[in-house]
């Protein structure tokens, strides 16, 4: 018999969510939650839009948005259950880059330390971690703060996506010199996204999917 070559899965494929939900907030290590769920962590500067797509992403309401930059000071917990694969804790850091000087404007560097080590004196890097997305505004690429933030994370040897928000607000010869600009600060290319027309969305879900269901439990 003629062999038959099989289906490849589609990949691209939409993903559902079945539910999603806010769980928590913390504001030191001894906050955080530990549980079995693996983590995608959220970072980017103060209004780059992160609460926006987490939204999108949960196809639902789950974080609140804001205008005034700097709203975000917290690690937000969400519980996202797709209906394909596991259930996991998507976490959204503080975002850096407001108020600078400022008692607020540490608050992503000492709790994102903290989260990724476990306190002042860490020497661990947190197990549940499946990869971090880092988002920058497509409209200001290669910020010194946002180089600076993925450098510090891709030091930390976990899987790193770059994420550029609002690249509806570009135009087509923008969006061409904004993603060669990424490409020059960061060294790698970016994924362009945006809230309002769903460009980016299932492609960000891939990867997240990916680095979710690579992700094992360190044994204790």
């Amino acid at each position: 018999m003629p062999h038959r070559p099989q289906p490849v899965p589609d990949r691209m494929a939409r993903v559902k969510i079945v539910a999603a939900e806010f769980v928590t907030s913390a504001a030191t290590a001894a906050d955080l939650l530990q549980t079995p769920l693996p983590e995608l962590a959220f970072a980017g500067r103060s209004n780059v839009g992160k609460s926006s797509l987490i939204n999108a992403l949960a196809g639902r309401t789950i974080a609140r948005t804001s205008a005034a930059p700097g709203k975000t000071r917290l690690a937000n917990y969400y519980r996202l259950q797709p209906d394909r694969g596991r259930a996991f804790h998507l976490v959204d850091l503080p975002g850096y880059g407001y108020a600078r000087g400022a008692r607020e404007g540490r608050a992503f560097d000492t709790l994102a330390h903290e989260y990724f080590f476990g306190g002042p004196a860490g020497v661990w890097m947190r197990p549940a971690i499946a990869g971090v997305a880092l988002l920058v505004d497509a409209r200001h690429p290669g910020l010194d703060t946002d180089v600076e933030a993925c450098d510090w994370f891709a030091a930390q040897g976990c899987a790193l996506q770059l994420v550029a928000t609002k690249a509806d607000k570009l135009t087509r010869a923008d969006r061409q010199r904004a993603g060669a600009a990424l490409v020059k600060a960061f060294g790698r290319t970016a994924l362009m996204t945006s809230v309002p027309s769903g460009e980016g969305i299932d492609e960000l879900w891939v990867w997240i999917a990916q680095q979710v269901e690579q992700w094992t439990q360190p044994p204790r």
